[in-house]
């Protein structure tokens, strides 16, 4: 698929997706794509994963997964491509399909039920930060709430929206479900555990390499984002990122958050806990306001909408020069 083609297709699928969501009912009958390749990978964890296996025998055996995981993710969307592009509307067909690889709007509203929850009560707030992060919600009062549901926010702005647009622009339905599988096995596998230490290393480094990019961006549109929301400030988000991103556990996941808690004012990260673990982790938008409230999940949203929108108006200009237009 040529360039004028993918980035057309990634701007019709970023709008539907933004407009629409992917629909309830098909969620209901059919599930999600990432639920099926979470299947495959679920799969390949129980099969292939031996618990007896020398640590070099897992490793590359998990290396093996990734490459299972990369041909039937890239194979299922070049299908899908395909036969959407003989039918009539084929880019619009596509388009749609395409529409499922991307979260604007779910995340929009996962993190704002997160808003809605802690102004009823901690334990709503609680309640609703559970289906987006990974730590011990019970740990967390007002304040942690808040910083967990913008610290989700950020990155999975970079790794639900920018990544997958990127490499849709890139590849097309092919790169994009490509990215989504890879995202989807460190999500899995990809974690320092007795289990997935070896297994899912190959996972896990692919998946930093591929968000290398999007991640920079999201830090980028971000700061461009926050040139359009009322008291939030493109040149703190700038220095944060400066000062602060390289000091996250994560090699992607500290740009698009030290560039939102620095135009916003806020700080965020530092020490989290995992499965009762404590995660000690570096400071972003390091010095400032650590109480973070109901209110401040909103002006984040707020940032994110902008950000996004910025991203949106960068692919429609460069798709509109790439068409001659």
């Amino acid at each position: 698929m040529s360039l004028e083609l993918t980035l057309g297709l990634t701007l019709a699928a970023l709008l539907f997706e933004a407009a629409f969501g992917y629909p309830s009912f098909l969620l209901a009958r059919i599930g999600h794509p990432v639920m099926w390749i979470g299947r495959l990978i679920g799969w390949l964890d129980r099969h292939v994963n031996r618990d007896a296996a020398a640590p070099r025998e897992r490793r590359l055996a998990g290396v093996g997964a990734l490459v299972v995981i990369v041909g039937v993710s890239g194979g299922a969307g070049l299908l899908v491509q395909g036969l959407a592009m003989k039918l009539p509307f084929g880019l619009v067909l596509a388009a749609l399909a395409g529409s499922s690889l991307l979260a604007q709007r779910s995340l929009y509203q996962f993190v704002g039920a997160v808003a809605d929850g802690l102004e009823v009560s901690l334990e709503e707030g609680r309640r609703a930060v559970s289906h987006i992060v990974g730590r011990d919600p019970d740990k967390l009062d007002e304040a942690g709430v808040a910083r967990a549901a913008i610290e989700s926010l950020a990155e999975n702005y970079s790794d639900g929206v920018v990544a997958p647009a990127l490499w849709m622009a890139i590849g097309g339905l092919p790169g994009a479900a490509i990215y989504k599988g890879v995202n989807t096995a460190d999500s899995m596998i990809g974690h320092r555990t007795a289990r997935h230490l070896y297994f899912g290393w190959a996972s896990a480094r692919f998946d930093d390499l591929i968000n290398l990019p999007a991640s920079r961006l999201s830090g980028a549109l971000i700061v461009a984002g926050a040139l359009f929301v009322p008291g939030a400030s493109p040149g703190r988000a700038m220095a944060a990122i400066r000062r602060d991103a390289g000091r996250h556990r994560s090699p992607n996941a500290g740009w698009p958050e030290a560039a939102m808690a620095g135009a916003l004012g806020i700080a965020i990260a530092g020490p989290r806990h995992y499965g009762g673990t404590l995660s000690v982790d570096g400071l972003m938008g390091a010095g400032g306001r650590y109480e973070c409230t109901a209110a401040d999940i909103r002006r984040a949203l707020s940032l994110y909408r902008a950000a996004d929108a910025v991203m949106v108006a960068l692919v429609a200009g460069l798709a509109l020069l790439v068409w001659g237009w």
